[in-house]
């Protein structure tokens, strides 16, 4: 469903399912319930403002009966953000795509508090371009490479490519070694099947359920204090490899929720998750060429090689 308003500084609006029916006399009082949060003060003055619309791009006044519009867009008003202090950097740019090395802490898309930090809005503004969209997502700890459709027309044909399993993925990861100093018998493949619970910022793991997840894990190199690994997963779970190394026993270095949940708290810019996005290969839909990126960052904590 196409929004009825245009792009704003990198950000599309957001659009609400209204219920056509329920205990609010008002499309503004069911949002005020909903967004209970909010100063119900200041979200009835955007109505008065015309700053909710409908999808022709009509304004909803505030008397608006529930019941009589099914969907509103508006454009979201997040606290001031203070930005991050790293950049993106644009490693591939063509007609059909771009290839950005992420940095860790920025999210992908917008959300939560995160809006004007993130990959897709600073790239909206720094491109000039409201078409530009993500073909795949990071975890927003996770830093390295991240594509990006700049036409609607061709976005769908670089989109299959991940549902088809057309793209070979590679990651590097940096562990903490274990205390009593064992590790996995290197390469292993790691299979367990992982759910996403709405609501819940963990995934879920069960043993019992067929796997739908797999990853295969080698041995870059270890030293007496940490393990790095390659990573190639064969599919594309959410936290999948941050999951898989935890349950080897070697979680990764800086991970706030695997193996343990720890409390919420600022970032600390000097301690990013160690996981990176290191290669993405792939025949490329439009030109047909051979694809073959690779980051240009390292994790921080990795060994050094001998040589």
């Amino acid at each position: 469903m196409p929004s009825p308003l245009p792009v704003r500084d990198g950000v599309g609006a957001t659009r609400l399912h209204v219920p056509l029916t329920g205990a609010w006399p008002t499309v503004a009082a069911y949002m005020v319930e909903r967004f209970f949060h909010l100063d119900p003060e200041r979200l009835l003055e955007r109505f008065d403002r015309g700053d909710i619309v409908r999808a022709d791009g009509s304004p909803v006044p505030r008397d608006a009966a529930l019941g009589s519009v099914e969907f509103v867009w508006y454009y979201r008003e997040p606290a001031v953000e203070t930005r991050m202090p790293f950049e993106i950097e644009i490693l591939h740019q063509d007609d059909h795509l771009v290839v950005v090395d992420k940095p860790h802490f920025l999210p992908t898309t917008p959300g939560g508090k995160f809006l004007q930090n993130s990959a897709l809005v600073r790239l909206r503004n720094l491109l000039d371009n409201a078409d530009l969209a993500p073909i795949h997502r990071l975890d927003r700890a996770t830093a390295g490479l991240l594509m990006f459709s700049t036409r609607p027309a061709t976005r769908g044909a670089y989109q299959l490519l991940f549902e088809k399993r057309q793209v070979q993925k590679v990651y590097e990861a940096v562990s903490e070694l274990p205390e009593n100093g064992t590790l996995p018998s290197f390469p292993v493949v790691y299979r367990n099947n992982i759910e996403k619970l709405r609501g819940q910022v963990r995934v879920q793991v069960d043993e019992s359920k067929e796997p739908n997840s797999e990853t295969l894990v080698e041995l870059i190199r270890a030293d007496d204090r940490v393990v790095h690994t390659l990573l190639r997963p064969h599919s594309g779970k959410m936290h999948q490899l941050r999951v898989h190394l935890a349950a080897l026993g070697i979680g990764i270095l800086n991970d706030r929720f695997y193996p343990e949940l720890q409390e919420d708290r600022p970032d600390d810019y000097d301690r990013p998750l160690q996981l990176l996005a290191r290669e993405l290969r792939f025949v490329d839909p439009i030109s047909g060429q051979d694809r073959v990126f690779t980051t240009r960052r390292t994790l921080q904590e990795a060994p050094v090689s001998d040589a």
